[in-house]
């Protein structure tokens, strides 16, 4: 498939599909969904890239979505692109310092909001901005407490139906370049202030040829989830690929309505975080749980069977026999068919995974029983995928095979480096950090740790979260809290352990079934705190830490971890808006409680 550039590519599609549903979304309190069709969608694009002119906006210019997922998101961001003008997107969950940052080192005069909350944040950072003008607002529900510098989405549709400004689009679109700068996407920033990152056209146009090389049975009949924020680079990266391919988008408004949403539209595609299947995994488990012991024997029979035909046999290309495959359609039919209907994914035909680790145990699971999966990893500044499952000759364990075109070496400090076309140029307004991002051969250093092996890439560790004990053993902390959070009982954990003789950890568990556990075992509590303090508690949570990490080597074994009743949120600063942990915000917040899990070192330890 050909590719246009993004500044006429929905035009062309129209063409192409017409009254095809290209957008499927609901407003907030609807129980309908709503359909846009391709045709539709072009002319929201046209009439507000026009509208866009009439606000002045210039080629090349900023303009700023602060949003949760909506179809004007995918609007404005092709009215932009049809006046070569760049999206600047802002999670919904952001603050107004982090909105306020980023409004003023892209010097934003226009600012599309999505709901009150991002409205009221707006108005604050309008009040000590220089250059903030216009507040959209993409939700007609929004109460205006500002006016002058306010005005609804509707509104700006209907300055754009008025507007003559149809040969300054037309003429934008016409000079439009694969050299332009498309997108200033900003990252999570773990560590201080986010960096923006500079996307150009050229890197969206091959970023649509690799995926077109390596996704080869995706068609114009599937149909995928918008479910994580489009201000995240995969979201936005893959509902472009699917526009690109003419698949209809689903839009989920917000993350918690994600279970009711796929139930309804039984997708055959969606990007998800691996916190989303092993969210799926546990609920399985906790299922299983209450079969009987015939029952739970049959499940694992089918598990086992399944392992054997998807991924002994159909993963390196072996065709099953008829004795397996026999037994296999018995399985599908009995047992995992009624998994797949209960979640809702029994039409999946790819489901794209990315943005933290995902366990091996899980990943097998879920190919065993016909789900596919799609591990990958990827960063805002590759323009997402740099490497992912393919259909055969995955590797468990690996994060997939490297794109086409995509050159991936390993430097020092074994750190992933990258080159090639879906490679960004630099950091808005920060040479030196770019510069210093850079190799002299122009590889970017993407900060992460890892191998390859043949054509497969292995991630290990984020470098800058490694670290090293008192001991002069260096800990892998992500490894470790993955590995906890596919436990039931445990929502959340920070690793702690950095120039200490032992790994400590701080851990969320999940207060629903610490109650019901509570109840079954006949534990007596005044409330919750009272709860976590109980010592039977916290010998039941020291089980389930030694089961899991029973493989692991004797210095990466948490030692001793304290049980916290508030779990670690955006709002508080201990998450970044794509959810990974800010580990100094942590370390300094949880300071009192760190230290005394080390006033009385274990004994056993320091003996070793």
């Amino acid at each position: 498939m050909s590719t246009f550039h993004f500044a006429t590519l929905m035009f062309s599609q129209a063409e192409k599909y017409g009254t095809r549903t290209a957008l499927r979304y609901r407003r907030n309190g609807e129980t309908q969904w709503r359909e846009m069709s391709w045709r539709k969608f072009a002319d929201r694009i046209k009439t507000t890239a026009k509208a866009l002119v009439e606000l002045g906006v210039a080629e090349g210019e900023p303009v700023g979505q602060f949003s949760q997922n909506m179809p004007e998101n995918l609007i404005v961001d092709f009215a932009l692109y049809a006046n070569r003008a760049v999206l600047v997107p802002v999670y919904a969950t952001s603050s107004t310092e982090q909105v306020s940052y980023i409004v003023d080192d892209a010097k934003l005069r226009i600012l599309f909001v999505g709901e009150q909350q991002q409205y009221d944040v707006a108005i604050e950072v309008l009040k000590e901005s220089d250059t903030l003008e216009h507040i959209i607002a993409l939700d007609k529900n929004i109460v205006f407490s500002e006016k002058e510098h306010s005005m609804y989405f509707s509104d700006l549709l209907a300055l754009g139906n008025a507007s003559q400004q149809q040969d300054v689009v037309e003429a934008r679109q016409a000079a439009a370049s694969e050299d332009d700068m498309s997108a200033i996407l900003y990252t999570s920033g773990t560590t201080g202030n986010p960096k923006g990152v500079m996307l150009m056209h050229s890197g969206f146009n091959q970023a649509m040829r690799i995926h077109d090389m390596r996704l080869t049975t995706l068609t114009d009949k599937d149909r995928s989830i918008a479910f994580l924020p489009l201000s995240h680079v995969f979201e936005r990266m893959w509902c472009y690929f699917c526009l690109h391919k003419g698949i209809e988008i689903i839009i989920n408004l917000h993350p918690t309505d994600i279970q009711q949403t796929i139930k309804e539209i039984r997708p055959t595609l969606m990007c998800a975080v691996p916190r989303f299947w092993e969210k799926v995994y546990i609920g399985i488990k906790e299922n299983l749980s209450h079969y009987s012991e015939f029952m739970l024997g049959v499940v694992m029979w089918s598990i086992a069977v399944g392992r054997k035909y998807n991924i002994d046999h159909l993963r390196v290309g072996k065709k099953p026999n008829w004795w397996l495959r026999l037994r296999y359609r018995f399985a599908d039919r009995f047992i995992f068919s009624k998994v797949k209907n209960t979640v809702g994914i029994e039409n999946g035909v790819l489901f794209p995974t990315a943005g933290a680790a995902l366990a091996d145990h899980i990943t097998v699971f879920f190919r065993s029983i016909g789900i596919p999966i799609c591990y990958g990893y990827g960063l805002t500044e590759s323009y997402a995928t740099v490497s992912c499952f393919d259909y055969q000759n995955y590797e468990i364990g690996s994060v997939g095979s490297i794109m086409p075109e995509v050159e991936v070496r390993i430097g020092e400090d074994n750190e992933i480096q990258l080159r090639g076309k879906t490679v960004f140029r630099g950091y808005y307004n920060k040479p030196e950090i770019t510069e210093q991002s850079f190799t002299e051969d122009g590889f970017f250093k993407t900060g992460d740790a890892g191998y390859i092996k043949g054509n497969h890439l292995y991630l290990t560790e984020r470098i800058k979260d490694l670290f090293k004990t008192s001991n002069g053993k260096y800990i892998a902390p992500q490894q470790i809290e993955t590995l906890l959070t596919t436990d039931k009982y445990i929502e959340q954990v920070a690793v702690i352990g950095d120039q200490r003789n032992y790994v400590t950890a701080i851990i969320v568990p999940n207060q629903a079934l610490l109650e019901k556990y509570a109840e079954e075992n006949r534990i007596m509590y005044s409330s919750m705190d009272d709860l976590l303090k109980n010592p039977q508690i916290y010998k039941l949570i020291e089980e389930h830490i030694q089961k899991l990490q029973s493989n692991m080597a004797h210095f990466e074994v948490i030692k001793k971890f304290t049980l916290i009743k508030k779990g670690f949120a955006i709002e508080t600063g201990e998450l970044t808006n794509t959810l990974k942990l800010r580990r100094a915000i942590i370390m300094q917040k949880y300071a009192q409680i760190i230290d005394s899990m080390y006033e009385q070192p274990d004994k056993a330890d320091l003996l070793k």
